[in-house]
Formats: structure tokens, C-alpha cells, sequence
């Protein structure tokens, strides 16, 4: 039997999310079939996170055991044969016996991608979000700042999380912009449920004075009311996951 790490892209748009469910198109389901198809084997595949319905990957890491012993080369072909366009295996790779690719993750890198301003794009709706208000880019990185580090990120996160840990480390947060296209790069050890789009939505209404420096404070302090919005699930990117050596 061989444990392989398969290295996943693709767009969210028309998933149900990673998770399969009964009924729903998911890319954890859209894979498993896809290999039952080719191989006969029903196996269950190990995303490095759940990402929601909408949410796409760059780079999203899965994992599973597979007795068939057909060459790596070509099972990725005729995977790529077998399953819909919108999601493609960028790689497959035999790791150790012992690898997880939810357990054996240390660093996660999400993007998050937004129309700040104008008239919203149509054709690329369904891959970046759009904030309707002119934005300040000195603050929004000055706030982001503040965000960095080891934190209890109770205030980032969705009221029905089940999770009763809250401290993640964020090692970097970045925002390039191009025209009203904004990029926010989170970096981190681990996220909680709607953490990503939640920082966004902060960091954005700093930027368009809807929130202080105070109130970003606040919402380290654990006060959901004191952070942004959700930003929509459309413009989150899972972009990589690192493993130990």
C-alpha cells in the first residue's frame, strides 16, 4: 500500500466545499469517485482543510492509501481525464508512511483577492469579491500589523465554531494592490472558521473608516462585534500548505 500527497487546484464556484456530502457535488467526493473509477478502490481522501462552498485552491493538499500499483505519471493523467475541468491534481508525490495532510500541516497561506470601488466585474464574480468603498492602504497595513503574532482570535471567527482553542500564530499578513484590485496574503500555523474572510473584512473597514485601531484591539480582546464582516466565501484562496522536512 502506498500513502500519496496530491497537490490539488481548483475553482470553488460550483463545489458544495471540500467535504463530501450526500447529494452535493464536493471535490473531496469529485476525487474519491474519480479514483474508484480508475482504480476500484474506495478510499478516503484527507484534505488539508475544509475549504467552505465558493472557497478555491491554488494549491490544496490531499492525501490517501491506495494498493493499486499503477505509475504516479500516469495516474495523475487519468485523473485529470476523469474529473471536471474545474478542479485539477497539479501533482501526485509517494510521502511517508506517517504523513496526513490535515495532521502533518504547519503552515497554511490563504489569499484573498477583492474589488475595492468602481463598478463590479460580472465576468470574474464568481472568483473575487467586491467592496463597494474607497479604502485607505496605509491603514489597512498598519492594522494588519497589529494582527501579527500569537493571538486569541475568538473575535475572527464564526459564533458557531465547535473549536475551544482560539490562539493561532499569523506569521504575515500582506496586501498588494493593482488598479481596485487588492490581494491579502494571510500566513499562518492554523485558522479558524472564517478567520481569513473575517481579517479581510476588518482590515477593510479600517481602511474605509468604518473601524479604529481601537476597535481592532477589541477584537483581539475576543468582542466579535468590534472586527469587520465576513467577506463572501467568492474571493478566499487556499494558495499553499508547508509540511516539516
Amino acid at each position: 500500500m502506498r500513502n500519496l500527497k496530491v497537490v490539488l487546484r481548483y475553482n470553488g464556484a460550483h463545489f458544495y466545499g471540500w467535504q463530501k456530502q450526500k447529494n452535493l457535488r464536493t471535490v473531496q467526493g469529485d476525487l474519491e469517485d474519480a479514483i474508484f473509477a480508475i482504480t476500484g478502490e474506495k478510499v478516503e481522501v484527507f484534505g488539508s482543510g475544509r475549504t467552505d462552498k465558493g472557497v478555491h485552491a491554488l494549491g490544496q493538499v490531499a492525501s490517501f492509501n491506495l494498493n493499486t500499483n499503477i505509475p504516479l505519471k500516469n495516474l495523475k493523467i487519468a485523473l485529470n481525464d476523469r474529473l471536471e475541468k474545474d478542479v485539477r491534481v497539479m501533482n501526485i508525490l509517494l510521502a511517508k508512511e506517517d504523513f496526513h495532510a490535515r495532521f502533518s500541516a504547519k503552515v497554511k497561506t490563504y489569499e484573498y483577492v477583492v474589488q475595492v470601488g468602481g463598478i463590479s466585474d460580472a465576468i470574474k464574480s464568481e472568483l473575487m469579491a467586491y467592496f463597494p468603498y474607497d479604502v485607505d492602504l496605509d491603514k489597512m497595513q498598519k492594522a494588519a500589523k497589529m494582527l501579527v503574532g500569537k493571538h486569541k482570535f475568538k473575535g475572527f471567527c464564526a459564533a458557531d465554531t465547535q473549536v475551544t482553542s482560539f490562539e493561532r500564530e499569523i506569521f504575515d499578513i500582506s496586501i498588494k494592490k493593482s488598479g481596485r484590485i487588492y490581494k491579502f496574503s494571510v500566513t499562518g500555523n492554523g485558522f479558524l472558521y472564517n478567520m481569513v474572510r473575517i481579517i479581510v473584512g476588518t482590515l477593510l473597514d479600517v481602511g474605509r473608516g468604518a473601524l479604529s485601531f481601537d476597535d481592532v484591539k477589541k477584537a483581539l480582546s475576543g468582542e466579535r462585534k468590534h472586527a469587520g464582516q465576513t467577506m463572501p466565501a467568492c474571493g478566499l484562496y487556499l494558495k499553499s500548505v508547508k509540511y516539516s522536512a
